[in-house]
Order: structure tokens, then sequence, then C-alpha cells
């Protein structure tokens, strides 16, 4: 059954959104915002995304390219769009249920986000670790908080986060392109999955 899908990017990654929409086989129901919303008052703005598409979805992709970090330089936009439309994914309310969230990765932040070497072994086990680096210089917190996700499911003594720790799947743009409804599917199941509640919608 096709999922539907609200496809979050800041305006820079545009062409990577209209890829996946005109491009790939994905079975979806695309739930995205293509065309501007007739207004400069961002509350309204953002209303009406909740409203008319967000409440409506149960997967939310996040494009992260290189100007969606939640740190950047002063010159740049801040993030409120897609800080919110995050945060409306993760709400659980009245009208609105959780979406799984999916960040795909694109070329232009894999050195940002999978410096080399990435990987290393776990102290905890020996395990071989992919190493990400995942956090406010590369994304914003609403996706890095809820994929190093404290919780009673991530065992304070290992050094690293296991799947089932985490409630965002982040996947690189490369890889998502071959099986993209491989990676959605994984997304919609952490929906119900042990870790949707823990999940944090306004993180500090």
């Amino acid at each position: 059954m096709p999922h539907k899908i609200f496809i979050s990017y800041k305006t820079e990654d545009t062409l990577f959104k209209q890829y996946i929409q005109d491009n790939l086989a994905v079975d979806m129901i695309d739930k995205s915002l293509n065309n501007p919303v007739n207004s400069e008052n961002e509350d309204y703005i953002l209303r009406y995304i909740r409203e008319h598409h967000l409440s409506d979805s149960t997967v939310t992709l996040a494009l992260i390219g290189n100007k969606s970090a939640e740190k950047l330089h002063p010159l740049l936009e801040d993030q409120k769009f897609i800080k919110r439309e995050i945060q409306a994914s993760l709400y659980m309310g009245k009208a609105n249920t959780q979406n799984g969230i999916l960040a795909v990765i694109l070329p232009n932040m894999y050195n940002g986000i999978y410096p080399p070497p990435n990987t290393t072994k776990s102290s905890f086990d020996g395990t071989t670790v992919h190493i990400s680096n995942i956090n406010d210089n590369t994304v914003i917190k609403e996706i890095s908080a809820n994929y190093y996700l404290a919780s009673p499911i991530h065992d304070e003594d290992r050094d690293y986060w296991t799947n089932d720790g985490r409630y965002v799947v982040v996947i690189k743009w490369d890889e998502f392109i071959l099986n993209p409804d491989k990676y959605i599917d994984m997304a919609y199941e952490k929906r119900t999955a042990p870790i949707s509640k823990y999940t944090k919608v306004y993180p500090k």
C-alpha cells in the first residue's frame, strides 16, 4: 500500500525533490507542497502546510543538503520552516498522527556527515560502527535529537546507537534512489515501534 509522503526541503534542493517526484518509481501518495502559499504571513503559511499537507501524511522525507543545518552563517536564512515541518511531523495530537522521519543525505553533505575514516570499533563489544557527524553543524536539532535518541531502549553502557534506539532513518541519496520504497517503509514502521514513544518534538 502506498504511503503518504511529505517532502521537507530547502529551496536550494528543489531539483532533488523534483527528481523524486518525476524520475523515481516510488509507491507513494505525494502530499508535498509544490506551489508557494499565497501569503507573507509565516504563521498562516505553516498552519496551511500542517492542515493541508502534513496532517494527512505518514512519512516525512527530509532532504539534508548543505543549507539544512541548525547552525548557519549569520547571513543565511534561519531554519524556521523546516524545523516546524519536522516538529509537526513528530507531533501526536487530535488531528495529527506522528510521521515516520526519513532523512536523505544529499551528495554535497557526504563529507560533512560521513568524514573519513567513517568506521571504528566499539569499545563496548568490538562491533564495527559507522561514524556519522549528525549534529547542529550538519542537520537541525529535530533530526539529530531523534537520531541519537536518549531512551530506555538505548543501553547507556553502549557507545553506539543501534537501529532500535533511533527514530529517524538516515540514508545517503545514492542508496535511497536505488530502492526508495525500502527506506520509506523503514521510516513508516518506526511510527509503531517502541522507540516512537520517546521522540522529542521540541528538542533543546
